[in-house]
């Protein structure tokens, strides 16, 4: 059994290449639908003719054209192409005095529709049928109406199964080719009269038909590379699912796999053959095979669908506790009212209950409800029925998940991490599926973060940098370097979709991997954080983080805003854990409440696991007694250099040239920088100190302060008299000169400060840009835990935000 769908046949050519597929096999019979787009038409003309309209004429004859087009490309012997184009010239004549019926009425009778509907695959069995016999000449063609009986049914025309096997079987009596094309989507009621199997009927015409021949398979060709596990419309990275139970592809259809007709495996389960999906336009690819004994897949969730266009009704109140027969009351009712429900959720304490229903049938729905407890809700014991509209069913479907622990935790944290609320949840006792209700806005995000977290897909997220400067710059090769290895090794997919600096950004629409953003961005839009954290944040996407590697105020008094929208932070930027203490809580009360993440292990010793040592420590309970060390790489560097061989200055030239150095080196000199880094951690201690309390020694004079950047780079020489002379008087005294950062946490006392240190201080040591820690604890008093290593240059720092995104990328499921 082979059933053709309506892009396979779409033109002449794709009907030669259904016919080639099917080959020399028999005997076989082919259900075909209508070409693409056909049955869609056909409903508007008739829609058109009920109007009273003339326009029905053109379509209809647009239609006609078309399938003369195909008739005349796929025939080669004039005898056979002249026959096929009367038959198809007199059906065309008999639907334009049907259609000219309905406008004259003004009206279009239901048997009408189901008539004029279904006429597409007739046409399309006709082209198929006589492309065929040009090739096989004892190829037959059947109406499905003469032979399949069924009669209109809630959900669907209900099949005649004696009646259409005693039919079918006096049929190939009269009839007994080995290959036959067989009409799909139409049959017959018991006196005759045309009506559809439903939209995308076709699928259940072929089960049918497969089961009335006994056919040893079923293969549904499609354009898509059979079941997926997903929609590959929202998520581009879903696969293929090579075997499928029963089951699990009836829940998948049910809930919205658009591949299969739900109703399609009711015959296979019942007779046991196999139903296998694969694409017609590539046909070596194997598809999917949905049998009783598919074996399981290798994690616990096969695949996900996504229901859209629904509304959550939700029925409340105290009068329903304890009251035997509430369900039946809302449910009948919904019955009378021809509702359907998708799906049903109720809390144990039987307060309320809500239910899935198309968004169509809201309105009605609720009315019905209203009517079914008018008496309750007079007297309060039913205090509301409410509609909430915008409403999405996620389900989650795989043999495996029965019996397996943890599976809901998995979904419902993937879509937490998306910034997705759960609205009602329902699970049957087999396990087999767990279904979600979420807004339709966010049900994109939801479908690709579960998508992921089941590692059927890449963890994606969508990633903006603020700040293309030296760090910036560094942390971008860094990330598009090893993004390729990260999507191959760890399933975690990093896309660069927005880049900013103080003046302009490039927000790129696909995350593309591209080596020319800094041109892209040259020839960008004018900079507005706003729309770049509104595209960072893309709905089709289903996590995002900003990077931000500035050293401005404006990013960090958005980063509140931007966790509360569900986007993770990572900075460099030391002015959002050293600014204003208000704010700082706002960010980190912004960050619980909306379970986004927000680090920022780069604002102390650049790569260092500096901020992330101390939180170790106190959150395994030991209590920090001191802090101590060199908190400034650049500051490091210039004084591990400084011997008295060469001019301060200089060394200042060479350090900034190196790019160790803030643009204005005054900003390390003052020590300021080094004072926002003792405050961090002091904060991250628990201390609440402010910069204005740290005791804080500059090395700019004073006349040197307020100068012009490029004043003040002319006039370095004058730092190295006074400087000099501090390291002529340490060396008397066999001591070496460091800056160093002290934090008394049992005081709550900070300073910065030059210090005079003995050759056997670890800081003494201490070489080149390299940072050092000392934690002064009370499990490590005796001897303080030391961390230490480079401290300065874009490519640690860069390296340490990096870090910190991969952190967040673990959390949210990447294989790390």
């Amino acid at each position: 059994m082979h059933k053709f769908g309506g892009s396979s046949l779409a033109d002449a050519e794709r009907i030669r290449r259904a016919i080639a597929i099917v080959g020399e096999e028999a005997p076989v019979i082919v259900v075909v639908s209508a070409m693409r787009g056909v049955t869609d038409a056909l409903l508007s003309c008739l829609e058109t003719a009920a109007a009273g309209t003339d326009g029905w004429r053109e379509m209809l004859a647009e239609l006609a054209e078309r399938h003369r087009r195909a008739a005349t490309a796929l025939l080669a012997r004039e005898e056979a192409r002249t026959a096929l184009l009367r038959r198809l010239d007199d059906s065309f004549a008999a639907l334009a005095q049907v259609l000219s019926t309905c406008a004259m009425l003004r009206a279009a009778h239901e048997a009408f529709a189901d008539y004029v509907s279904g006429l597409g695959e007739v046409w399309s069995a006709s082209l198929f049928h006589a492309a065929w016999s040009e090739r096989f000449a004892d190829a037959a063609m059947l109406d499905a109406r003469q032979v399949l009986v069924a009669e209109p049914a809630e959900g669907g025309a209900s099949v005649d199964w004696a009646e259409s096997a005693r039919r079918f079987a006096a049929w190939r009596e009269r009839e007994p080719s080995p290959r036959v094309v067989a009409t799909g989507f139409i049959a017959a009621d018991r006196r005759g009269r045309a009506l559809t199997l439903g939209r995308n009927g076709s699928d259940y015409s072929a089960a049918i038909f497969a089961a009335l021949a006994d056919a040893r398979e079923c293969l549904i060709w499609t354009d898509t590379d059979g079941v997926l596990s997903a929609d590959p419309q929202l998520v581009p990275e879903a696969v293929s699912l090579p075997a499928l139970s029963y089951e699990e592809a009836c829940e998948l259809a049910y809930f919205g796999a658009k591949v299969l007709h739900p109703r399609t495996l009711a015959p296979a389960m019942a007779k046991g053959f196999p139903v296998v999906i694969r694409n017609s336009f590539r046909p070596e690819h194997p598809g999917s095979r949905i049998s009783a004994d598919a074996p399981r897949g290798p994690g616990p969730v096969r695949g996900l669908s996504l229901s859209r266009g629904l509304s959550l009704l939700e029925l409340t109140g105290t009068g329903m506790i304890g009251v035997p027969g509430t369900a039946e009351r809302l449910f009948g009712a919904l019955h009378r009212a021809g509702i359907s429900v998708v799906m049903i959720s109720q809390g144990s304490s039987e307060h309320s209950i809500c239910c899935l229903v198309r968004a169509e049938q809201a309105a009605r729905a609720k009315a019905a409800v209203d009517q079914a407890f008018a008496l309750e809700l007079a007297r309060g014991e039913v205090q509301a029925v409410r509609v909430t509209e915008g409403i999405a069913a996620l389900t989650a479907v795989g043999e495996g998940m029965a019996g397996t622990p943890g599976v809901a935790a998995r979904l419902f944290a993937s879509i937490a991490q998306a910034g997705v609320n759960v609205r009602a949840i329902a699970q049957g006792s087999s396990e087999r599926s767990i279904s979600v209700a979420v807004a339709e806005t966010e049900a994109a995000r939801a479908l690709r973060a579960a998508h992921a977290a089941f590692w059927l897909s890449p963890t994606t997220i969508s990633v903006g940098v603020v700040g293309a400067g030296q760090v910036g710059r560094a942390f971008i090769a860094q990330l598009l370097a090893a993004a390729p290895r990260l999507r191959e090794r760890a399933g975690l997919d990093l896309r660069l979709r927005a880049v900013a600096n103080s003046r302009r950004m490039w927000l790129d629409p696909r995350g593309v991997e591209v080596s020319d953003w800094a041109e892209r961005l040259r020839d960008g839009c004018a900079c507005d954080l706003e729309a770049l954290a509104a595209h960072v944040r893309a709905e089709h996407l289903p996590h995002a983080l900003i990077v931000d590697c500035t050293a401005s105020e404006e990013p960090p008094q958005r980063y509140a805003s931007w966790l509360r929208q569900g986007i993770h932070v990572v900075t460099a930027n030391k002015l959002a854990g050293a600014g204003p203490w208000s704010r700082l809580e706002a960010i980190r009360a912004a960050a619980r409440q909306a379970g986004t993440a927000f680090r920022y292990e780069a604002t102390v010793g650049a790569g260092l696991p500096v901020i992330q040592t101390l939180r170790d420590l106190i959150d395994s309970g030991d209590q920090l007694i001191a802090i101590e060390g060199l908190l400034s790489g650049t500051l490091a560097w210039l004084f591990s250099a400084y011997d008295g061989q060469r001019p301060f200055s200089a060394l200042l030239r060479e350090a900034q040239r190196l790019g160790y150095t803030e643009p204005d080196p005054r900003e390390d000199l003052s020590g300021r920088d080094v004072a926002r880094k003792l405050v961090i951690l002091a904060r991250e201690a628990g201390l609440r100190l402010s910069p204005e309390e740290v005791a804080v020694e500059s090395l700019v004079p004073a006349a040197l302060a307020s100068l012009p950047l490029e004043v003040f780079l002319a006039r370095l020489e004058e730092l190295d008299p006074l400087l000099a002379a501090r390291r002529r008087a340490a060396s008397s005294q066999g001591r070496v000169l460091r800056y160093l950062a002290r934090l008394d946490a049992e005081r709550g006392q900070a300073e910065v400060k030059l210090a005079e240190l003995s050759a056997d201080h670890p800081a003494a040591r201490a070489s080149g840009s390299d940072n050092l820690v000392r934690f002064i604890t009370r499990r490590y008093r005796e001897q303080p835990l030391i961390v230490q290593g480079p401290g300065a240059g874009p490519e640690v720092t860069a390296a340490g935000v990096f870090a910190d995104v991969l952190r967040i990328a673990q959390s949210l499921g990447a294989r790390l």
